[in-house]
């Protein structure tokens, strides 16, 4: 198949009477089709027959019911879900046994419109007590890594206090305590007067540590538990290596403090004793008394997971359902720090520092080993990483008219493969979508679409805002030789990128890097009509400068057409030259006129209220001169 033929039938759909997409490459319901139609409600009963007024109580039990239904399908089959909350204590799994068959599709769908249906994948917590200062405990049945009072965040009890909800900092910055300690990545090395030795005595065993590691370098993020304190040599003891060294020939590492009983003094903060079972917390109002504290169950809600790439689950939608809370990790960092750490072989073995550690591979929705799953209308919200996570063999995925808010991580990320050893993640459409607030646990390297070795994909009609990085990445590795490289024959349009860039530098609101490593750099990747508003750090960011576009090492077989780009404190585009530019702001003569600004962005039909920018709390770092 030529690759324009393919491209149209991956992007093409028509719709079934239940209004569910169907790619053109699978035979379309008869009109005189009437899909089955499938109950399920929060007050109902999983021993009823599942019918519009006797409808059952779980997804589980619905999708157990649809699986004797599947074989001799004629139909779609919808599995309607009533309005209402929706307890998920355990991932609901989807494997290729709950497939649409013969041309149909399987389609779950919030019945009274988008957002209505909520599957919540947390649980009040109850039982609290006074404690002291406006501070109540309660016990606890499980351990999470964050928590939300009325839907919103609370933040990991921290010192230095935030500046604010929306902000990462203020910080604390790591020291050189020993010269031939520069290259450690377990011992960070703080000044004595930002930690007080008073603290020796009752030095918390949950502390854990978010830091900026790599010195001055602001790229990753990464959380780690503390395993001890040495208030006479000033350094903290790290449980697991970070991904770079914590002094650089520019500066220390950013980082800050948090899980200690004793930073908890503001309202909006918790502190977990993981030892003893129990939460502290200061709630906002200033009283426990009918305020809802919800603690996550899970980290992914669905998981969207054939067996195998041979045994793919496909055919699947999931249509208007909210999914809000999902928790986070005892502790993160980016990558194996090392190539072939991982342990396995690998033809670039180099790929094991840009993959997620398998213990990373998760989002709120998970999907892999997959063809044509179609996500549409969702509204995510309140996840301890990912939204969507995109893991390996999967074909034609689509995301589309969703609003996305309050993220642990990534908005949406696809992670491919390795290089070199199958093109097997391909043909997604990413479209219609809003995302914001974004890597509000993970600021570093955090995106609202994250792209890693996969190719043949479009990103459009989308809006990225607030985020501590990039808005719209795509990466693979500058090593890798172009027949070994999957990122090509992407198209990204009509995207606005706002308020990126906000803690970290050395980058750009649209990213990429090891995309076309060699010449000659055929054009093979495009980019119109992206609007990029400010780029601008926090003050305390020691990095290098911010940027519109930024192609990296391999940034290269790049056309950019109408492309427009606010303030930032370096170059608006850096790029080697290696890519076509048409129509730019930072050139002259740029001709405003050929700029489509209606159509950038989500469209009018988007399902969800547009969330209002919430206005800037604090100074930021001074840009450069246009």
């Amino acid at each position: 198949m030529n690759r324009l033929k393919y491209l149209s039938v991956a992007a093409a759909a028509v719709l079934t009477l239940s209004g569910a997409a169907v790619p053109t490459q699978v035979q379309a319901a008869p009109s005189d089709c009437k899909p089955v139609e499938l109950w399920v409600a929060p007050g109902g009963d999983d021993r009823a027959k599942g019918s519009q007024d006797r409808p059952w109580k779980t997804v589980e039990h619905a999708r157990d019911e649809v699986r004797r239904l599947t074989k001799n399908m004629r139909c779609d089959i919808v599995v309607n879900l009533k309005a209402g909350d929706y307890p998920v204590e355990k991932t609901i799994d989807f494997g290729e046994q709950d497939s649409g068959a013969n041309g149909h599709r399987v389609i779950y769908r919030s019945a009274d419109g988008p957002g209505k249906a909520r599957l919540l994948g947390a649980k009040q917590i109850t039982g609290w007590q006074p404690y002291k200062d406006g501070v109540y405990k309660a016990k606890v049945d499980r351990r999470f890594y964050t928590l939300f009072e009325e839907g919103v965040r609370a933040t990991t009890a921290r010192y230095p206090n935030r500046k604010s909800e929306t902000e990462w900092g203020p910080y604390l910055f790591s020291i050189l305590g020993e010269p031939e300690k520069e290259a450690v990545r377990q011992w960070l090395y703080f000044k004595p007067e930002d930690v007080p030795a008073a603290w020796d005595a009752d030095f918390d065993k949950n502390a854990q540590i978010v830091v900026w590691s790599g010195g001055s370098w602001s790229w990753f993020t990464d959380t780690v538990p503390i395993g001890g304190a040495d208030f006479r040599k000033n350094f903290f003891t790290l449980n697991h290596w970070a991904r770079y060294a914590f002094v650089n020939s520019r500066s220390g590492s950013r980082y800050f403090l948090q899980n200690t009983l004793r930073f908890l003094d503001q309202p909006g903060e918790y502190y977990f004793d993981f030892a003893a079972g129990e939460v502290y917390y200061r709630p906002r109002s200033g009283s426990i008394d009918n305020v809802k504290i919800m603690a996550p169950t899970v980290r992914t809600i669905l998981n969207i997971a054939g067996s195998s790439p041979e045994a793919r689950v496909q055919n699947l939608t999931f249509e208007g359902l909210a999914l809000q809370y999902s928790d986070f990790v005892e502790w993160y960092r980016s990558g194996w720090i090392s190539e072939g750490d991982s342990g396995y072989e690998h033809k670039y073995p180099v790929y094991d520092r840009q993959i997620e550690m398998p213990r990373n591979r998760f989002g709120t929705i998970t999907v892999t080993n997959s063809r044509d799953i179609d996500l549409r209308k969702l509204h995510i919200s309140d996840t301890g990483y990912t939204a969507v996570y995109l893991l390996f063999a999967n074909e034609r995925v689509r995301v589309s008219d969703s609003l996305l808010e309050n993220i642990g991580n990534d908005g949406i990320k696809v992670e491919g493969g390795y290089p070199g050893e199958g093109d097997i993640s391909h043909g997604h459409v990413f479209t219609n979508n809003y995302i914001h607030h974004i890597g509000e646990l993970v600021p570093g390297d955090s995106a609202g679409v994250e792209l890693m070795s996969t190719g043949r994909n479009e990103v459009s009609h989308t809006v990225v805002r607030h985020g501590a990085r990039y808005g719209v990445s795509l990466e693979s590795r500058p090593e890798v030789k172009p027949e070994d490289n999957y990122t090509y024959d992407n198209v990204f349009k009509y995207i606005r990128l706002e308020e990126l860039g906000l803690d970290s530098g050395d980058m750009g609101a649209f990213y990429t890097y090891g995309v076309s490593n060699f010449e000659p750099h055929q054009m093979r990747n495009h980019v119109s009509q992206l609007v990029v508003g400010d780029v601008i750090p926090d003050a305390s960011m020691p990095d290098s400068g911010t940027r519109g576009v930024h192609m990296d090492a391999g940034g290269c077989g790049f056309t950019f057409e109408n492309i427009e780009v606010g303030k930032v404190t370096d170059d608006k585009y850096q790029s080697y030259q290696c890519n076509q530019v048409t129509n730019a702001n930072w050139l002259q003569g740029f001709d405003p006129s050929k700029m489509e600004y209606d159509k950038i962005g989500v469209t009018a039909d988007f399902p969800y209220p547009i969330p209002a920018p919430a206005p800037t709390a604090t100074p930021t770092a001074t840009p450069s001169a246009d």
